[in-house]
């Protein structure tokens, strides 16, 4: 039996109906064409499918679709107007912050969770935003940076 449920996605109201045992993760991808949010590990262990619920990280591999139903998801998708990249996308562009670029969509949205919290936070808070997100190819020494760079110039 599906589901019917309404929640705002990148800042448009939508309205979906879906089975009950459908993730998070899989509705974004599947029923809404929402490809920048990966499954990796298909258990929260890898952070490449996180996306903002309620302006707070979540893996929507371990979340299911119908407790979206009445909430605010912010994708990667969304942080772009769709002609300019946010200034984080941008900054991990400049930085080099991506090679694979697998696990790069949810890294930004960890990174976006905690500059919407905090936007000027030192090194150590970045690391610990990001801790939850594993990148093979980086060493995250220039994700940091990237982060670092929006955080500084929030500062002046």
């Amino acid at each position: 039996m599906k589901h019917e449920i309404s929640f705002t996605l990148n800042g448009e109201v939508v309205n979906a109906s879906i089975e009950p045992f459908l993730t998070l993760l899989d509705m974004l991808r599947e029923v809404f064409d929402l490809t920048g949010a990966k499954e990796g590990c298909g258990g929260g262990e890898c952070g490449a499918c996180t996306v903002l619920v309620n302006k707070k990280p979540v893996n929507a591999c371990l979340m299911l679709g119908v407790e979206a139903d009445g909430k605010e998801i912010l994708t990667v998708e969304g942080l772009s107007d769709g002609i300019e990249l946010d200034e984080l996308q941008q900054s991990f562009i400049d930085r080099a912050a991506l090679q694979c670029g697998y696990c790069t969509p949810g890294m930004i949205m960890s990174a976006k969770a905690l500059l919407m919290e905090n936007p000027t936070p030192n090194e150590k808070e970045v690391i610990k935003a990001i801790s939850g997100n594993l990148c093979r190819c980086t060493g995250y020494k220039k994700i940091v940076e990237a982060v670092m760079d929006i955080s500084e110039k929030n500062a002046r």
